[in-house]
């Protein structure tokens, strides 16, 4: 992560899944076609976990509750119990490593934020993530010695939409909520920044994205 301080003004943050990664639907439809489980079937046991533990259905695994083989047991206990017959033979411990063989960055999205940390803005990663997985994420996204921080859910034990850590990402960077803008794919974490005094944008795709964010970010440089 670069250390260096940057000019002060808008911090843009950037959620990594469905954002800087690939479509959700498009890394569900690569495991299906790697490990045979159809993504309906595992989207149901991913549910079935979270609903073990009384959570949305990745909180358990992006909370750092298990680690990522305990997690993947309890997936293919949830897919028996519901497809006795489907060979899960394909299907790794090694999730992470599966999950994200043969992916690449969203470009675009990428071009961005390396653009406007050029420009002098901070920007930052604001992620629901897994602690196994991040060997796999961060070298595809590449960012590393681009944004000033990287707000993980599995490292702080907390994750959004909880305000917490729309909070906690602009404390720790001596930030005014009202000066940090988030890219983000899901409605309730848009929804859940905006009541936090930030600014959300929600990505559809990168041209609107793109085209939103600099609104933003200009909107706040002449504020």
């Amino acid at each position: 992560m670069s250390g260096s301080e940057r000019t002060p003004g808008p911090f843009v943050w950037f959620d990594f899944g469905g954002v800087l990664s690939p479509p959700l639907d498009e890394l569900f439809g690569r495991y299906e076609q790697n490990t045979g489980i159809p993504a309906a079937t595992l989207k149901r046991a991913i549910a079935v976990v979270g609903e073990e533990y009384g959570l949305p259905p990745l909180a358990p695994i992006e909370l750092a509750l298990l680690d990522e083989r305990a997690w993947v047991a309890k997936l293919h206990r949830a897919i028996r119990l519901e497809s006795p017959d489907l060979d899960l033979s394909r299907s790794d411990p090694d999730f992470g490593r599966q999950w994200f063989t043969g992916h690449v960055v969203e470009p675009a999205v990428r071009g961005l934020a390396v653009e406007l940390a050029g420009s002098g803005l901070r920007v930052g990663i604001l992620s629901n993530n897994v602690v196994e997985w991040e060997p796999y994420w961060r070298p595809m996204v590449g960012l590393d010695d681009v944004v000033t921080d990287l707000v993980d859910s599995c490292k702080v034990g907390v994750r959004k939409p909880d305000p917490e850590i729309f909070a906690l990402a602009a404390r720790r960077n001596d930030v005014d909520p009202r000066d940090c803008i988030l890219l983000d794919d899901l409605d309730e974490n848009c929804r859940a920044a905006e009541e936090s005094g930030w600014t959300a944008i929600r990505f559809v795709d990168a041209d609107q994205a793109i085209r939103d964010v600099r609104a933003a970010v200009t909107e706040r440089l002449v504020a």
